[in-house]
């Protein structure tokens, strides 16, 4: 099996595409994952929120993704450096699915958090990835609860 590498923002375009592709519920068009590429490359480079890990595919590209977004919290005794994670994205291309590769990067971004002082983890999961993430030590949450709200529209603005 290929080893997990740690990203750079050369690899901003390829999660972005694997994240389309894989995890949303509707594909981004081509000036939504310019935008993303773009904004990731940015927060991948050293100093940014943004560490992921991907296995590169034989064929080019890249087969596996694991993103996560680091955010400041209060600190606290189980959060002493004040850090957690957002992990966003885990995608393989279908080609390359029941290898093992998403588990693989996954558990190097974990390792690479917990080495950065991450303590606390939360992600989303499907009822298909949820056993993957068990397995890595993620246990449901049922206090946790989550919205998407969009500004009002301004007066005189079409909708």
């Amino acid at each position: 099996m290929p080893e997990p590498r740690l990203a750079t923002p050369a690899d901003a375009a390829e999660i972005a595409r694997l994240r389309s592709e894989n995890i949303l519920s509707e594909p981004l068009d081509e000036a939504w994952l310019t935008t993303c590429a773009d904004q990731l490359a940015l927060r991948l480079q050293d100093g940014g929120d943004a560490r992921a890990y991907v296995v590169d595919s034989p064929a080019g590209g890249l087969a596996t993704c694991a993103l996560g977004l680091v955010h400041a919290v209060l600190p606290a005794p189980k959060y002493p450096q004040g850090l957690a994670v957002r992990i966003h994205a885990v995608a393989t291309d279908p080609a390359h699915r029941r290898r093992g590769y998403a588990k693989a990067a996954l558990a190097a971004l974990l390792d690479h958090l917990e080495d950065d002082g991450v303590t606390l983890y939360e992600l989303y999961a499907s009822d298909g990835s949820a056993p993957l993430y068990e397995q890595l030590g993620f246990a449901a949450d049922p206090a946790l609860m989550r919205m998407t709200r969009f500004p009002a529209a301004v007066e005189g603005t079409a909708s």
